[in-house]
């Protein structure tokens, strides 16, 4: 379940820099009070329901700094949790348990958190075409395991970050000179560089949306804050020709009315 971007690398990376920014030269609490041969089991209790995200991390984590920490996992990332249920049980020396506690919750609560909101906005979309797809509004650093507990809600990534797509949005326009000028920059820009990456055009109105679609040049169009009206209608007008992204104003009690005006996508901040 783990995507491509979570790579080895990255996670003995993540580990080492949180670990280092937690621990420094020293979990002294535990050094000072629990005796160096010391060996105990802690379990994860978990005290909400919802959808629980970052068992493989844990894993990850306790045998980045100890291969023999003894992990029973009961509960996997995906599945659907309540309170009273034990995620999964450690077993090992107790200084490392207790150096790793802290790192090891709040890595599973975000994610899990995530894991769970996302699950809700597919749910509430079920039925229609829309998938749910989260943004960069992420947390600096924590980005790519906030993008997989929403890969592990049932959402989908948007981009991963500014050099996996281009994303044409108002400020990028109106600095540009307009929407014809950023598309074809746009595709100067990627004949010059050779780069072929997928081309997303923010559209405010309608008018906006036919000078898309006499421009060309993009892959998806997003629609930023329409009435659901002028969504339908840019709907009908795009047809098949591009993929239709909604955005801005999105929340669990607009989010049905908002599929089914027949986009395909529906962008959520509020996920992450």
């Amino acid at each position: 379940m783990r995507p491509a971007y979570i790579t080895d690398a990255f996670l003995k990376k993540f580990i080492a820099d949180a670990l280092a920014e937690d621990v420094g030269d020293g979990d002294h609490s535990s050094l000072a009070s629990i005796p160096s041969g010391g060996r105990d089991s802690a379990k994860l209790l978990v005290k909400d329901s919802g959808i629980l995200a970052g068992v493989e991390l844990a894993r990850h984590i306790f045998h980045f700094v100890d291969r023999d920490l003894d992990v029973k996992i009961h509960f996997n990332d995906g599945d659907s949790i309540r309170p009273g249920d034990v995620a999964f049980t450690v077993t090992g020396p107790s200084r490392t348990i207790l150096t790793l506690e802290r790192l090891v919750l709040n890595c599973m609560q975000r994610m899990s958190a995530i894991a769970t909101k996302t699950h809700r906005f597919v749910s509430l979309v079920s039925g229609t075409k829309a998938s749910i797809l989260d943004t960069r509004k992420t947390t600096p650093n924590f980005r790519l395991l906030e993008k997989w507990a929403v890969l592990i809600g049932g959402g989908k990534n948007h981009r991963l970050g500014l050099f996996d797509m281009i994303l044409l949005k108002d400020n990028h326009i109106d600095m540009a000179g307009g929407i014809s000028a950023a598309i074809n920059r746009t595709k100067d820009y990627l004949r010059a560089t050779g780069r072929k990456l997928p081309v997303e055009i923010e559209t405010r109105n309608l008018s906006e949306v036919r000078e898309v679609l006499a421009t060309k040049g993009v892959d998806i169009i997003m629609l930023d804050n329409m009435s659901l009206a002028d969504m339908r209608e840019a709907v009908r007008m795009i047809g098949s020709e591009f993929k239709t992204e909604a955005s801005g104003g999105v929340n669990e009690h607009t989010i049905r009315d908002i599929a089914e005006c027949g986009v395909d996508l529906i962008s959520v901040g509020e996920v992450t």
